[in-house]
């Protein structure tokens, strides 16, 4: 008999998480003890409890301008290369309890830059990343977790996170990525960090296709050559009811380019009214590359486990299902071909047997 697929069993499944903010990560006691650390004082309450439901609920706005606000505290605490280390370590050791034994965490760089060089700031990261894989091996939750640089969109560092990714991607920095405002910021805004990607063979993520429709996602795909669409979901404005396929969906579809989903983050910021309305398992049954992501933890009081859950439950999912979401998430790792073949072979597929074979 299978495990059911239920919380307890989906926490117990190897998961790969590719869409995750390490500054919409942070532990709720974290942000408090570091904010009395750097002296802030902005803080919207004083206990863990209570700021959780704050930012829960600020996130649930239904407004894409007023979830992105609330980054305002979480980056406000990280102004220190130590606080970086510490979220960064904090986010291994929670995405490792929680079953994921493949995350790529996703930051901008400079919005750790007024108090700190932006080098600081990624070597921070990676030292705390790797500290929190150490000490997750150590209590028997093995993670690797690869690091994506973000440049802001509306912002002009692009050729310079764009630097940092290709001098860091031997120490861990897996690619990069672009974040912000989609309308008005197109992604060939600065063609020479792109060009400096492309010469150095540096992998890419663009956000698109979350805030905006189809023409954004053409563009990340012509315009930075993004192997993976952070979101992407708004693809489906492109699929009639019949299942018929406009040109950008069909290009997708075809070339099988990896969406990066995070429902209840897609749900809280408006995008759609609700989980069941959301087009997740509509493109995962036309065999869109859909993955499933968590995007900002804190902000959406979500996990690797409950986002799978919610799906599962809202859609009717099997384990089959859950295999292919994680498997198709590991395909579209920024990791070397051993590492991938050997996270497949001895873990992934080792552990959905497991759960399939056991009812305990």
């Amino acid at each position: 008999m299978p495990a059911p697929l239920d919380v307890a069993s989906l926490r117990r499944a190897p998961k790969v998480l590719l869409h995750d903010h390490l500054d919409g990560g942070l532990r709720p006691q974290t942000v408090l003890e570091l904010a009395d650390q750097a002296g802030y004082r902005d803080l919207p309450a004083d206990d863990a409890d209570a700021l959780g439901r704050w930012f829960r609920t600020a996130a649930d706005s239904g407004s894409l301008v007023r979830y992105l606000e609330t980054f305002a505290h979480t980056v406000g605490v990280m102004q220190t290369p130590e606080a970086v280390q510490r979220v960064a370590r904090e986010c291994a050791l929670d995405l490792a309890a929680d079953g994921v034994v493949h995350a790529e965490v996703r930051m901008a760089p400079e919005l750790l830059t007024p108090a700190m060089p932006i080098e600081a700031a990624v070597e921070a990261m990676l030292d705390g990343y790797a500290q929190g894989c150490r000490d997750a091996a150590a209590v028997g939750t093995p993670i690797t977790v690869g690091t994506l640089l973000c440049a802001m969109r509306q912002e002009d560092r692009w050729d310079e996170v764009a630097g940092l990714v290709v001098r860091y991607r031997d120490t861990g920095v897996v690619g990069f990525d672009l974040a912000g405002p989609e309308d008005g910021f197109p992604p060939d805004r600065h063609p020479s960090a792109i060009a400096r990607l492309d010469d150095a063979g540096a992998h890419r993520t663009v956000h698109a296709g979350e805030a905006a429709g189809a023409d954004s996602i053409r563009a990340a795909l012509d315009g930075a050559r993004a192997e993976r669409l952070g979101h992407g979901v708004r693809i489906a404005d492109e699929v009639a009811a019949d299942g018929t396929l406009g040109p950008v969906a069909q290009r997708v579809l075809d070339a099988r380019v990896p969406l990066e989903v995070a429902p209840s983050s897609n749900v809280q910021t408006g995008a759609y009214a609700s989980l069941a309305e959301h087009p997740v398992d509509r493109l995962h049954r036309l065999g869109f590359a859909v993955t499933l992501n968590t995007d900002n933890r804190l902000m959406s009081g979500v996990s690797a486990t409950s986002e799978l859950a919610a799906v599962a439950t809202t859609f009717g999912w099997d384990w089959d299902d859950v295999q292919t979401v994680t498997e198709r998430a590991l395909a579209a790792a920024f990791l070397p071909d051993a590492e991938r073949a050997r996270l497949l072979v001895d873990v992934v597929r080792p552990g959905f047997a497991g759960l399939r074979a056991d009812a305990g």
